[in-house]
């Protein structure tokens, strides 16, 4: 079963990136986005099992989609990534779902 994986940036270019880093192993699947409403979409009809928040996030905003993603996903983990090579991020992500 393959674990699905939100990644919310602003930077496109990070977020093409992100995308391929995500989907290049078969037992994730990625979804990538640069905007709240489309991460709250996704979440509405789809199960998301980790939320990784990337650059460009305000402390602000973080705070707010958080609320707004728990409220559609109650116990969605939700971590920040900001950057790092792809062994930073696999072991983000496997430390997040252990």
């Amino acid at each position: 079963m393959q674990t699905t994986i939100l990644y919310i940036g602003r930077d496109t270019e990070i977020t093409i990136v992100m995308n391929r880093l995500l989907n290049a192993r078969p037992e994730w699947k990625g979804i990538c986005v640069c905007t709240d409403e489309e991460a709250l979409a996704i979440c509405s009809v789809e199960e998301i099992d980790l939320v990784l928040l990337g650059n460009g996030i305000t402390p602000d905003e973080e705070e707010k989609i958080k609320s707004n993603l728990l409220n559609i996903r109650p116990g969605v983990k939700i971590i920040p990534h900001y950057g790092g090579g792809s062994g930073l991020l696999y072991g983000e992500i496997m430390t997040a779902l252990s």
